[in-house]
C-alpha cells in the first residue's frame, strides 16, 4: 500500500482570501478518516476544526468533491476546515494583528475507526502545513504618521495610480490592517485608518472629530499613487456609520461600503469646528440581557435607541448629501443590533430625497462580524471596551457563504465605482 499523501492545491502558500483545495491520496478504498486543522494566533490562542470523511473507491479524498460526513461542518465544503475553526478557549476571536506574518494552518488526516461517529480518531496518517498570508507579492506596506493621522497604507505592485480607499474598523479600536492588506492584493491603494485606541489617539470613544477624517482623506487623495476622481470608504460596525458621515460631509468620496452598520451616528458625538455635527445614538443599558445558556454572554440587541424616533433625527446621518454610491452588507441574524433595519432606513431616506437607491445585500443566517472570506465565524467574543463577552450572532455555514459572497461583491462594487483599472496581485 502506498503512503498517504496530504496536500493543498494549487499551492501550500496563498493569500488569506484565496480558496484552495485539500486532497488526500493513498488511503484504502472507502476508508473512514478524520481531517483536522489547527491554527495558533499571535496571542497563543488555539483554533481547531474537525470533520469525518470517507475516501472514494480509489482511496482518494478531494474536499472540493468529497462530502464531510459530520463534525464541525458537513457536506461538500472545500474551505470548511478553515471557516469552521473554533477557539479552544471561550470568547476568542481570530483577528490578525501582524499582517507581515502569515497564519500557519496545520492539517492532518487520522484514521477514523470502523464507523462514522467514533469519538477518538485513530493514528496519524499524513499531515501538512498550509500558510495563509495577508500581503501579496509586490504589495507595499507604508506606516503613515502625518500630522494627526495614524494609519497604514497598502499599495499594489507597480507605479499606479490606483483607486484609493479608506478602511475603518469598529469598536475594537486600534489599527487593524488585514482587510486593507487583502484589498491591496486586488489592486486598491487601501489605507487602514485608526481613530481611537492606538498610540496617541484617544483611548476611548469619547468624541470624534470630522477634521481628523478630513485630514486622512486629503492625505490619501493627494498621493501620486492614488487615482484622481474620488476615493472609497469601507467601514464595519461603528466604522460603517463613520463612513456614511465622511461621504456625507466631505467631498471626493465616490463609493461607500457599510458592513453591518447603523444609519445613525452611534454613541459617540461627531464634532466639527468646535460644535456637535451629529449627536450620538444612545443605548438603554437596563435592557441588556445576559444569556446564561451561552455562559453569561451579553445580548445588546434590544438596547439601542431607535433612529426612526422623531426626537432622534438629529443623530441620523444625512446621506442624501453624499454623491457616493452605497453598498450595504447586513446579516439577517445580526444579534448585535438590527443592521437590516438600519440599511432599510438608509434606503428609505435616499428615496425620500429623490436619490438613487443603495445596493443592499442581506444574508440569511449571517451575523454581525462579516469579515473577508474564510475567517472563522465568531458567534460571541470578549469585547475589551465592555469588559465582557458580546453576542454577534450568525450560524457557521451560512455566515461563511455570506462572507464569500460579500467579499466578491465588495471587490466588484469598488471596481465599478472608483476610477481606474485595478490589477490583482499574486502572493
Amino acid at each position: 500500500m502506498s503512503p498517504v499523501n496530504l496536500r493543498v492545491e494549487p499551492d501550500s502558500k496563498c493569500l488569506f482570501d484565496r480558496p484552495v483545495t485539500v486532497k488526500v491520496d493513498g488511503l484504502a478504498p472507502r476508508q473512514l478518516v478524520t481531517l483536522r486543522a489547527t491554527l495558533t494566533d499571535e496571542k497563543g490562542d488555539i483554533f481547531s476544526s474537525s470533520a469525518r470523511y470517507q475516501s472514494d473507491g480509489k482511496g482518494r479524498l478531494d474536499l472540493s468533491e468529497s462530502p464531510a460526513l459530520g463534525g464541525d461542518y458537513s457536506g461538500v465544503q472545500p474551505m470548511g476546515f478553515l471557516w469552521a475553526l473554533k477557539p479552544q478557549s471561550p470568547w476568542r476571536r481570530l483577528m490578525k494583528r501582524d499582517v507581515t506574518t502569515p497564519y500557519k494552518v496545520d492539517i492532518e488526516v487520522r484514521s477514523g475507526g470502523e464507523a462514522v461517529g467514533k469519538d477518538t480518531p485513530g493514528p496519524l496518517l499524513a499531515s501538512c502545513a498550509h500558510e495563509r498570508g495577508f500581503i501579496g507579492q509586490g504589495v507595499r506596506r507604508v506606516p503613515v504618521r502625518e500630522g494627526r493621522i495614524r494609519a497604514t497604507l497598502f499599495l499594489p505592485p507597480g507605479e499606479g495610480p490606483f483607486p484609493g480607499l479608506v478602511d475603518l474598523g469598529g469598536t475594537a479600536g486600534g489599527l487593524l490592517e488585514y482587510r486593507s492588506s487583502l484589498l491591496a492584493g486586488h489592486g486598491f491603494a487601501a489605507m487602514a485608518l485608526a481613530y481611537f485606541g492606538f498610540e496617541d489617539l484617544p483611548e476611548r470613544m469619547w468624541e470624534f472629530h470630522l477634521e481628523y477624517f478630513e485630514e486622512a482623506l486629503r492625505y490619501l487623495q493627494a498621493l501620486p499613487q492614488v487615482r484622481r476622481g474620488g476615493v472609497g470608504v469601507v467601514g464595519i460596525s461603528k466604522g460603517a456609520d463613520l463612513a456614511l458621515s465622511v461621504a456625507s460631509f466631505l467631498p471626493g468620496v465616490s463609493a461607500v461600503v457599510s458592513v453591518a452598520g447603523c444609519n445613525a451616528n452611534f454613541m459617540t458625538p461627531l464634532q466639527c469646528g468646535g460644535s456637535t455635527l451629529l449627536p450620538g445614538l444612545g443605548m438603554c443599558l437596563e435592557r441588556v440581557r445576559v444569556d446564561e445558556a451561552l455562559g453569561g454572554v451579553l445580548d445588546l440587541s434590544d438596547c439601542y435607541e431607535d433612529p426612526r424616533d422623531p426626537s432622534l433625527q438629529g443623530c441620523v446621518v444625512p446621506i442624501e448629501r453624499a454623491s457616493a454610491r452605497f453598498l450595504f452588507l447586513v446579516g439577517e441574524d445580526d444579534q448585535n443590533w438590527p443592521s437590516t433595519l438600519y440599511a432599510a432606513e438608509a434606503a428609505r431616506r435616499l428615496g425620500t430625497h429623490g436619490r438613487a437607491p443603495p445596493e443592499v445585500m442581506s444574508f440569511p443566517g449571517a451575523g454581525h462580524l462579516l469579515e473577508p472570506p474564510y475567517f472563522p465565524h465568531c458567534h460571541a467574543s470578549f469585547h475589551k471596551l465592555v469588559g465582557a463577552p458580546l453576542l454577534w450572532g450568525g450560524q457557521p455555514q451560512p455566515h461563511a457563504v455570506a462572507q464569500e459572497q460579500a467579499w466578491s461583491r465588495v471587490l466588484s462594487f469598488l471596481k465599478e465605482s472608483l476610477p481606474g483599472e485595478v490589477a490583482r496581485s499574486r502572493l
